[in-house]
């Protein structure tokens, strides 16, 4: 697609951001599509030269030009393809059914003996369930968890580099007991990995069935009732790298590309929570931004420098998990043994995963262009002593002081307190010299507990 091309494009998918979602081209594609069509036709079409009961042998060379067919798929053959559907080629009248413009692809490849045996007994359904995950699992595996493990690995980094850096943290909108903020990029390093290990569980439970067009071999047993067909499906579905599944109707019933697209929107939860809370941090300056000479941050504020990578991640990662949630409710669905509507709503798990690329992108974009603001931090720390309070009175319950809470809530609840309102109030506390000059020892920037451990186990 040339630039031209692209200002033109309906969707921003392959327009504006085309160079971001181009590596989803090989499994999201309508000529992947057909790629991988051909590949089970091609696959399934040995398979059937390898049992005893099928008179056709292939020699060596004709299976290798065979598995040529998708192995060297191009763009001239996605053309022909698709020549061969909508307007007639090579001798076939117009299909007006892209899997049997895909048939009659594989009959250019193979010797014309083996023409009564592509697509037999096959339902679409067949055909079309396994190439959908065949395109599926690898856009996930290659490319959507490769880009995921990266921003975990840049919130692993923050965790480590700054494990020990003090900022107040906020509960409700409010100052709160001290956190680091490397363990709370540790804390979403954690999430995100738990997040990755379901969606990498799940595209490997991706499933495939093979079973006709009620999922009963009804012509299978028909033209060779002695065959074994659900031991014949199970090697071949499992020989394609995809678990197989029985019983069936005409269409796998996508519970397993439900699982799929659920825990991708899982991992984009725990994604949007960290777009919000990095937004949150640079706007209140605990992150400062790399500010890019050439960018313009506002058309009429010369000033700004916003938070544009982590806005933008935002959009994309709701509307990727809009359209997620879609599929995975919608695909799990159909009228009693098959009904077409899921044929369509297929065509878009390409354009979902595209979505969650734009952000998971975009996020690593943003988290490589801000560092924290210690100053900052600090300066926020030392302006709300309060958030020490809570130890004031731990220890003092420790000590045996029943209205400890009572005590410390009278001085602070809904106050602005300094450090000596509170070394007020421990001089006048009937304790050991000893605990006295542990709670004067407390400040707000040392009050992290175990903070920076946990962000080095991160």
């Amino acid at each position: 697609m040339t630039d031209t091309d692209a200002l033109h494009a309906v969707t921003p998918l392959d327009g504006r951001y085309a160079g971001r979602t181009e590596p989803l081209r090989e499994y999201a594609s309508e000529a992947a599509l057909m790629r991988a069509r051909v590949r089970v036709e091609v696959e399934y079409l040995l398979a059937l030269a390898d049992l005893e009961a099928v008179d056709l042998e292939l020699a060596d060379e004709e299976r290798d030009r065979l598995r040529a067919a998708y192995e060297e798929f191009d763009g001239e053959d996605a053309a022909l393809v698709k020549a061969i559907e909508t307007e007639g080629a090579r001798g076939y009248d117009a299909t007006n059914h892209d899997v049997k413009a895909v048939e009659y692809f594989v009959r250019e490849h193979a010797p014309e003996r083996a023409h009564p045996w592509i697509h037999f007994a096959l339902t679409s359904e067949d055909v079309n369930n396994l190439a959908h995950r065949l395109l599926a699992k690898p856009a996930v595996e290659d490319v959507l968890l490769p880009e995921l493990r990266e921003v975990r690995d840049a919130l692993v980094e923050f965790a480590h580099d700054y494990a020990d850096l003090p900022m107040l943290a906020r509960t409700h909108g409010q100052p709160a007991t001290p956190t680091t903020f490397g363990k709370e990029m540790a804390v979403y390093a954690a999430r995100l990995g738990r997040a990755i290990a379901r969606v990498d569980a799940a595209s490997d439970d991706l499933s495939g069935k093979l079973a006709g067009a009620s999922g009963t071999w009804a012509a299978h047993h028909a033209a060779f009732p002695d065959v074994d067909w659900r031991a014949f499906s199970r090697e071949f579905v499992d020989g394609l790298g995809l678990e197989y599944v029985e019983p069936t109707t005409q269409v796998n019933p996508s519970d397993d590309l439900g699982a799929l697209f659920d825990a991708l929107t899982g991992v984009n939860g725990v994604l949007l929570d960290l777009s919000r809370d990095v937004w949150l941090y640079v706007s209140q300056r605990y992150l400062g931004q790399e500010a890019a000479k050439s960018e313009t941050g506002s058309s009429t504020m010369p000033h700004k420098v916003n938070p544009i990578d982590f806005e933008n991640a935002e959009g994309n990662l709701s509307k990727a998990n809009s359209d997620l949630e879609f599929l995975s409710e919608y695909l799990s669905t159909s009228r009693l043994q098959r009904d077409l509507s899921d044929s369509t709503v297929k065509r878009n798990v390409g354009a979902a995963f595209a979505y969650c690329l734009l952000a998971y992108s975009k996020l690593q974009t943003g988290l490589g262009k801000v560092a924290p603001n210690e100053a900052v931090m600090r300066e926020d720390l030392e302006a709300n002593p309060e958030v020490i309070g809570e130890a004031v009175q731990t220890i003092l319950r420790r000590e045996g002081h029943g209205d400890a809470y009572e005590r410390v809530k009278e001085l602070t609840r809904g106050e602005r307190v300094a450090l000596a309102d509170f070394h007020e109030l421990f001089a006048e506390l009937d304790v050991e010299e000893s605990v006295r000059e542990e709670l004067l020892a407390l400040t707000p920037a040392s009050y992290t507990g175990v903070a920076g451990d946990l962000a080095r186990d991160a």
